[in-house]
């Protein structure tokens, strides 16, 4: 489920993208291509603009409420994952040192003293 909100949370968000570049914020933009005149001016301008003012803001809502709802949803890692537990020091078991069998110490020789 987690995968599904993230996947059209993406799609949202290129959707987002498209609408607001469409815009043209003296009036522009994809109404006036399609529009042509003056006349048009007064019947279709408002209305596209407020479309796309409406899928702007419903992209973003979207996109908002999708991210807060998988980062509540979201499995935090439990605490015996290998991650985690590697992680934690604390916690983490440390193995009994090893001792090394001692080696006599070496046997050194006795200093020569040059004759005089």
């Amino acid at each position: 489920m987690i995968n599904t909100i993230l996947i059209l949370m993406v799609i949202a968000a290129l959707l987002l993208i498209v609408v607001i570049l469409v815009q043209n914020p003296k009036g522009g933009g994809l109404s006036s291509e399609f529009g042509g005149g003056a006349s048009s001016q007064m019947f279709g301008v408002q209305k596209t603009g407020d479309i796309l003012e409406k899928l702007t803001w419903g992209f973003f809502t979207f996109i908002v409420v999708g991210a807060l709802f998988t980062g509540l949803f979201l499995k935090a890692p439990t605490e015996g994952t290998a991650v985690n537990s590697a992680l934690d020091v604390e916690s983490a078991q440390t193995a009994p040192a090893t001792t090394v069998p001692s080696l006599p110490a070496p046997s050194t020789p006795a200093p020569v003293v040059p004759a005089q």
